[in-house]
């Protein structure tokens, strides 16, 4: 893959999490994160695997949270097949940033996370 096919592969990746998660579907959002991925979640803590994962966005939408969006996001390539990416998001409810998403390409050809790491700032 080229680098320009992996970024486009990472962009498809983010845009199908974010309208899981918009859609209220966590289990859309977990199938995101390859296996064994660790999501650091701040303040709320350390989750590791889809069931874990899964359990705290359902945890998240369960208690209102909607209306995911992404503001000066910037992808910088790692290796041969993956971004970081940076960002500071939006919902209904909080805002924040994600200080490091790692996207890598996986064995299907799709991005999916392998690192997560984001915090919630504060309260709208």
């Amino acid at each position: 893959m080229t680098n320009e096919q992996v970024l486009d592969a990472c962009k498809a990746a983010i845009s199908a999490w974010q309208q899981a998660f918009n859609s209220q579907d966590a289990a859309g959002c977990a199938a995101q994160y390859a296996e064994g991925t660790v999501m650091e979640a701040r303040p709320f803590g350390t989750f590791t695997g889809r069931e874990e994962i899964q359990a705290f966005w359902q945890n998240i939408i369960d208690q209102g949270f909607a209306d995911v969006d992404y503001t000066e996001v910037k992808w910088e390539p790692i290796e041969d097949d993956g971004f970081i990416l940076t960002a500071n998001w939006t919902m209904n409810k909080a805002f924040g940033v994600v200080h490091r998403e790692h996207w890598k390409i996986q064995d299907d050809g799709k991005a999916r996370l392998v690192f997560d790491d984001f915090e919630v700032q504060g309260e709208r």
